[in-house]
């Protein structure tokens, strides 16, 4: 059935911007090899402002001294390490329902980001946990279950390699990706649920933050420079995945043969 040229504008055709194009790897690729360089210049900016602001302008810490100052590594990670995730089970998800190749693409090229991002939150947080309570590690409720994040992440990569056609491959990661959505909310609300020894959060919607503004000016900082790193490098990670899955279209072999 055709639309006419009398029909609500809202019905027709349009010339103008489509986001839904960007689902064809034929378009996502090009658009993301121009992203990738603004992002990594962000991100770049952003550490180097953060970590200064963190290690330099930041005050002392009147109980933990100067060691507390690896929070600005620590917290912005850790944040991450369950914002990808969400993220990674949200494009897996898109994939599964809707038999999407980008989306699935774009959830295993987020997977490896995060699951360094979830190793960092675990070493700094070990460095951190030392001096605090005296041991390098505690099966604490929030350790505990950022550990399980590590191991859904490369539970995720590993099933993912193990399957040989791509297609099988992604759908039996969304659903281990979907499943493990679940340890993500236990990790964000332990320090409430249980007695542990992990402090609770320092910053809170309903009340104001319980630290100087310019700890938390760092940390955000810190968290905006890893959100640009993780899209940089997933783009990347994307487009090198895309390239192995489509490497027998035509436009893939005029893209490297030009390229040579």
């Amino acid at each position: 059935m055709s639309i006419s040229n009398n029909a609500p504008s809202s019905l027709r055709p349009s010339n103008g911007f489509h986001w839904f194009k960007y689902a064809s790897p034929q378009t996502f690729f090009p658009l993301a090899g121009k992203l990738i360089p603004w992002f990594v210049s962000i991100a770049v900016v952003l550490s180097v402002v953060g970590l200064y602001v963190g290690f330099f302008v930041a005050p002392t810490d009147h109980q933990q001294g100067d060691a507390y100052r690896i929070i600005f590594l620590h917290v912005p990670a850790a944040w991450m390490s369950m914002f990808i995730y969400l993220v990674m089970a949200f494009w897996a998800g898109i994939g599964l329902a809707f038999n999407t190749r980008m989306s699935s693409m774009m959830a295993s090229a987020l997977a490896p980001t995060g699951a360094i991002f979830t190793f960092l939150a675990l070493w700094t947080g070990a460095l951190w946990g030392k001096p605090t309570w005296g041991a390098w590690w505690v099966w604490d409720a929030r350790l505990t279950s950022e550990l399980i994040l590590l191991f859904l992440y490369v539970g995720f990569m590993a099933l993912q390699a193990s399957i040989d056609e791509p297609r099988r491959a992604d759908k039996a990661g969304a659903v281990l990706a979907l499943v493990g959505v679940v340890n993500v909310p236990v990790i964000y609300f332990s320090v409430q649920w249980w007695n542990t020894l992990h402090q609770g959060s320092s910053i809170n919607l309903r009340s104001a933050p319980s630290m100087a503004m310019t700890m938390l000016l760092g940390m955000l900082i810190m968290a905006l420079a890893f959100w640009a790193y993780t899209i940089a490098v997933s783009l990347t990670r994307a487009r090198c995945i895309l390239l192995e899955r489509e490497r027998h279209t035509d436009w893939v072999k005029h893209y490297m043969e030009s390229n040579k």
